[in-house]
């Protein structure tokens, strides 16, 4: 019970942060040649990875790719991150805390992320609660 309530929490907590990715993607929409690509590209990612992981508070069971998916691709973005922050010298204090920040939303969302039986027993609620002999 207390691990579904804080996979929720997190949920929103890390759905909020990554939807306000809206605010620098807007800007960058508007003004293209002062922003870089590849910065805008990565903020509709995050935006509309945001988006997702809201709609995955509701049912958290039925949308454990969703939550693996930003949890993988968090360690991704950090990997890659941190190795540029090695290179670049002038960037590296920001891209190494940015790096260890996906890494704490990663590992958060791997650790309360639902079981494989709560995603069995969420489909076999759902098939019962349908069938139509069973009073659903």
């Amino acid at each position: 019970m207390w691990r579904d309530r804080a996979l929720k929490i997190v949920l929103v907590l890390v759905g909020l942060l990554f939807t306000a990715a809206v605010y620098p993607l807007v800007g960058s929409l508007r003004d293209p040649a002062g922003s870089d690509t590849g910065d805008t590209m990565m903020m509709s990612l995050y935006f509309t990875l945001g988006v997702f992981l809201l709609i995955a508070v509701r049912n958290p069971a039925a949308h454990r790719s969703v939550i693996a998916f930003a949890a993988w691709s968090s360690f991704a973005h950090a990997v890659t991150m941190s190795i540029q922050g090695l290179e670049m010298p002038s960037m590296r204090t920001g891209f190494l805390i940015g790096s260890g920040v996906l890494v704490v939303i990663g590992v958060t969302l791997i650790a309360l992320a639902p079981t494989r039986k709560a995603v069995g027993k969420t489909a076999a609620v759902r098939a019962y609660s349908m069938n139509p002999n069973t009073g659903g």
